[in-house]
């Protein structure tokens, strides 16, 4: 139970994951510890004269030792000067530093939600597991990606080296760069390489007769990516399932692969990028009971895990794991973490003083998306498909959100972002 200490109510929350749903929680959480209205709330946030001040420790525990811009990668797997910054290192966040939050380097093995304890495996073999004991619990580990849709380096350095080693490679593509799987990832991992290096070849190959066909998007954003795409310098083959690739010989001993389809044809590249996400949510650390078939998080609209967890009220998910409604996006998670603070502190003070909580909840949301391509984006969504440079300047400005997003999670960076492209 939350304890007292020098007046106010100390409450121990444990974050996993520390990407745009974790860090949300955190400075929200930070602003409610201060006695400020929480930073992403809607309208300025006044706390009643009779409410308890409460001292939130916030214990954040990551397998990176940074935030890491997923919205971005595509393009820090092509561009070294934005690379460089779209990893903030936590030791480097401003807002962040205060002595009650604590940044753990490591990953969860496993969360006991009877005794609220938790398992952590810091970075490193040589250090042994340890045991955190918490009052609430957010769960924000999001989805396991795989390479190279996103880097696979768990420090900066190592992100570095993973990433410089993939521009060199593509620099070096003399003959072409193909680009497998016409999705959201695979379609910003190919127009963001043609931008940065137009000199490239660069094809991207869909099984299917439209772009994004597994997204429950319209045939107008769907033909419309297509149009960007292909605006952007991209060849686009459609109806073209990758069978095989394999390294063939050559004169002057240069990397040259044949990709064959399942229809016959083949064509040569130096580098295939097997863009399809394959992605499974990062939740093996939660009971069975909270998890769906495909390991999603099953929530309440408040946040909260299932009735049937045990200490469910305390005990939330928050950010791309969660199994609700609508396409994952970056501003749905940092809306969603900045709940769980709300809905923490909520809880926290029905269990304090005779308080009936009013929780915040989430919505059905319609298939709707934003995507960047090339210096062009698309939004599309139940009122209808728009694109252009202008869609691109609204919805990410001009570093593809990097510096929107910390921003908006209230994360400032020691040295300020420089503009990006």
């Amino acid at each position: 139970m939350p304890s007292a200490s020098n007046s106010a109510t100390t409450i121990r929350v444990l974050v996993a994951g520390g990407s745009y749903a974790g860090l949300a929680v955190a400075v929200n959480l930070l602003d409610l510890h201060r006695g400020v209205s929480p930073r992403m709330h809607p309208e300025p946030f006044a706390p009643a004269q009779d409410w308890p001040q409460f001292n939130f420790q916030i214990t954040v525990v990551d397998e990176r030792d940074g935030f890491m811009h997923i919205v971005g990668a595509p393009l820090a797997m092509a561009d070294a000067a934005y690379r460089d910054r779209a990893w903030a290192r936590f030791r480097d966040m401003t807002d962040l530093d205060a002595d009650n939050v604590t940044f753990v380097h490591g990953s969860l093995s496993h969360v006991d939600c009877a005794a609220k304890t938790a398992t952590v495996l810091p970075h490193g073999s040589r250090h042994a597991p340890t045991t955190i004991e918490y009052d609430y619990f957010c769960a924000a580990t999001g989805y396991r990606r795989v390479w190279p849709v996103v880097p696979q380096a768990l420090t900066y350095d190592d992100y570095l080296v993973e990433t410089q080693a993939h521009i060199d490679t593509a620099a070096r593509a003399q003959h072409g760069v193909l680009v497998v799987g016409g999705g959201a990832v695979g379609i910003e991992m190919a127009a963001e390489l043609k931008l940065v290096m137009p000199h490239l070849r660069v094809v991207l190959a869909h099984s299917r007769a439209q772009l994004l066909s597994s997204e429950g998007l319209s045939d107008e954003c769907k033909d419309v990516s297509l149009q960007l795409l292909q605006d952007a310098g991209v060849e686009v083959l459609l109806n073209h399932r990758l069978e095989s690739h394999e390294r063939v010989p050559t004169e002057d001993g240069s990397a040259k692969y044949r990709a064959a389809f399942t229809n016959g044809n083949t064509i040569d590249v130096s580098l295939v990028i097997v863009g399809v996400s394959q992605s499974v949510p990062a939740t093996e650390y939660l009971p069975a009971a909270a998890r769906d078939a495909e390991g999603r998080v099953k929530i309440q609209p408040n946040l909260m895990l299932p009735a049937d967890v045990p200490n469910a009220e305390y005990h939330y998910c928050a950010g791309d794991a969660t199994k609700w409604s609508g396409v994952k996006r970056c501003g749905g998670a940092m809306r969603q973490g900045h709940l769980v603070a709300m809905n923490i502190h909520q809880h926290a003070l029905q269990s304090a003083v005779e308080h009936t909580p009013t929780y915040g909840e989430l919505e059905e949301l319609p298939p709707m998306i934003v995507m960047a391509v090339g210096k062009k984006a698309v939004w599309s969504g139940p009122e209808g498909t728009g694109s252009g440079e202008d869609v691109m300047k609204k919805f990410f400005g001009t570093d593809l959100y990097l510096s929107g997003s910390l921003s908006w999670i209230g994360v400032k960076m020691r040295e300020a972002p420089q503009a990006a492209i």
